[in-house]
C-alpha cells in the first residue's frame, strides 16, 4: 500500500490561519462565520479533523485536532454550530445546501457560479435526471416559492419520509432547492425554497466548466497553501482526473507549482501576498 503524504509543519500552520484552526480566530458568532466562509470561498458544516478541508464545526472549536464526539447533543462546541447553521440560513448571505455526494457544504456567494456550473442542473434536463418524487416537489416549489417539509409533502404527493429525503438530496446537489429557515415551534422543520429566488444574480451567471473547476482548485488551494493526491477531490466532490485538469490549470498560469504527482503548492509569492491582506483584514 502506498504511504499517504504527510502535509508539512508550516502548511499546518498556514491551514490553521486560513481554516481557522487556531483560538486567535475562533469562530463564535454568525457575523464571524460569514466572514469565515466568505474568506475560505466555501466550508463543510459538520466535518471534524478526520476529514480534510475548511469547516464550520472545525473553526468553532478554533483547534486543528478538533473530533466530533459521540454524544453531540450535550456538547457545546457541536451545539454552537448547529446555531451557527441555523443563523446563516435565515440570514441568506451565504449558501446552504447539501451538495456534491450529500455533503452539507457552505458556499460564499463569489463560488456560486463556480459550483452551479459544476454540479447545477439545467431545467431541460430535469424530467431525465430527476426522480418522479423530486419532480413532484419541484412543481409545487415553482408554485408556492417556500414551504414547510410537512405542507410540502403533502401537496407534492410524497407521503414517504424517506422518498421524500431522497427526493430532496437530489434537488439541493442539483443547487435547485435551499433551506430558507430552521423552525423549531411546535415542531422541528425545515423551511424550502428556490436557490435561484435567493441566490438570482449568482445562479443566472454562466460560467464555462473548465473555468468553474479552476477556480473551485483556487479556492481551496488559496486556504490549503497545498494539495496532496485525491485531496481536492475528497473535498469538493471532483471526480480525481478533473481536479487534476484544475490544479494544471494554476501551474500553467504560475499560481501553483507542481511538486510531484498529484500535489500542488501555492506559489510562494501568492502565499506571501495572501499573508500580508489576511493579517490586515484580521486586525482592522
Amino acid at each position: 500500500m502506498r504511504a499517504k503524504p504527510e502535509i508539512p509543519e508550516d502548511i499546518e500552520d498556514y491551514r490553521d490561519a486560513r481554516w481557522c484552526r487556531e483560538a486567535t480566530r475562533q469562530v463564535e458568532t454568525a457575523y464571524d462565520a460569514e466572514r469565515f466562509i466568505e474568506e475560505a470561498g466555501f466550508a463543510a458544516g459538520f466535518i471534524d479533523s478526520r476529514r480534510p478541508g475548511p469547516s464550520l464545526y472545525v473553526a468553532v472549536c478554533g483547534r486543528r485536532d478538533a473530533v466530533l464526539p459521540r454524544n453531540v447533543q450535550k456538547d457545546p462546541e457541536t451545539s454552537l454550530t448547529w446555531q451557527l447553521k441555523d443563523e446563516l440560513i435565515e440570514r441568506g448571505h451565504v449558501y446552504y445546501a447539501k451538495l456534491s455526494r450529500g455533503k452539507s457544504m457552505f458556499l460564499a456567494p463569489r463560488m456560486i457560479p463556480h459550483f452551479h456550473a459544476i454540479w447545477g442542473m439545467k431545467r431541460a434536463d430535469e424530467k431525465r435526471a430527476l426522480s418522479k418524487s423530486a419532480q413532484a416537489i419541484l412543481k409545487v416549489l415553482r408554485k408556492e416559492w417556500e414551504m414547510a417539509t410537512s405542507d410540502l409533502r403533502e401537496e407534492a404527493g410524497v407521503k414517504d419520509r424517506a422518498t421524500f429525503t431522497k427526493a430532496m438530496d437530489e434537488l439541493q446537489a442539483a443547487m435547485i432547492v435551499v433551506p430558507s429557515a430552521a423552525v423549531y415551534v411546535p415542531k422541528f422543520t425545515y423551511i424550502w425554497e428556490l436557490a435561484v429566488g435567493r441566490f438570482p444574480d449568482a445562479l443566472v451567471r454562466r460560467v464555462k466548466r473548465d473555468i468553474a473547476v479552476k477556480e473551485v482548485a483556487r479556492c481551496f488551494l488559496a486556504g490549503a497553501g497545498m494539495t496532496i493526491p485525491g485531496e481536492l477531490a475528497r473535498v469538493t466532490g471532483l471526480s480525481r482526473p478533473e481536479a487534476g485538469r484544475g490544479n494544471l490549470a494554476l501551474v500553467a498560469e504560475g499560481y501553483a507549482t507542481m511538486l510531484a504527482r498529484g500535489t500542488y503548492r501555492l506559489t510562494a509569492h501568492r502565499a506571501m501576498d495572501k499573508d500580508v491582506t489576511e493579517e490586515a483584514s484580521w486586525v482592522s
